[in-house]
């Protein structure tokens, strides 16, 4: 399988279980929310999927992204703490899948 193709996959899986972590929550415009932490989530795992970057292990890659492609979302809602987490974490799960934890 294509790194483009284990990158949509993983940034569908990304994707719904951020969405499934945000259901019980409460916002004033709960369907653009979720909305928009999907594609945040998905856009992760297409990214990671995407890039190479020689000499880097899968995990640096992963945290690197899912970091960077975060960091918008944390600065509008000023929460910093979770969003960065789960981004890095995502992350680096999504990077180590796919290029490997070398």
């Amino acid at each position: 399988m294509s790194n483009i193709t284990q990158g949509l996959i993983s940034g569908v899986i990304f994707g719904a279980i951020s969405v499934a972590m945000m259901l019980p929550m409460s916002f004033p415009d709960k369907r653009a929310a979720l909305l928009a932490a999907f594609f945040n989530r998905f856009a992760i795992g297409l990214v990671i999927g995407c890039v190479i970057i020689p000499g880097w292990p899968g995990w640096a890659i992963g945290l690197l992204f899912g970091l960077l492609l975060s960091l918008p979302a944390a600065l509008i809602t000023k929460a910093y703490v979770p969003i960065l987490t789960i981004g890095a974490v995502g992350g680096v799960v999504i990077g180590g899948i796919i290029h490997g934890w070398r």
